[in-house]
């Protein structure tokens, strides 16, 4: 139903934080986390673009006022935050966890080649 817009408000902060911080980004002595930020940035926005378009098949999303189905119910803004709490948040904290290990992987790989 809803469940992408708790990724996709961490994909706006995302994007928000290495706009404004874009020197730290680049910068070689950045903390690896902030270095590969944009790697996140990409995971969460490709992700919500693909659980839009999964809900817009499925029509639980629709293209007319108030476009969440669950909205035309009694009780639809209970379920709709329910199923953001139970599913959306589970779901980004996982992705963002799969991010930091690749994070972790991906210096531990550089570092090992950059000492050989």
């Amino acid at each position: 139903m809803c469940c992408f817009l708790v990724p996709l408000v961490q994909a706006i902060a995302t994007t928000a934080f290495r706009k404004t911080h874009a020197a730290s980004v680049s910068h070689p002595d950045a903390n690896l986390f902030v270095r590969h930020l944009p790697a996140l940035e990409k995971m969460l926005w490709g992700g919500t673009l693909m659980l839009i378009v999964d809900h817009v098949i499925n029509g639980e999303l629709t293209w007319r006022f108030p476009f969440f189905t669950a909205l035309t119910l009694d009780g639809g803004g209970g379920v709709m935050l329910r199923e953001m709490l139970t599913v959306g948040v589970p779901m980004s904290l996982v992705l963002t966890v799969a991010w930091m290990i690749y994070a972790v992987m991906k210096e531990r790989r550089a570092h090992s080649l950059s000492a050989r």
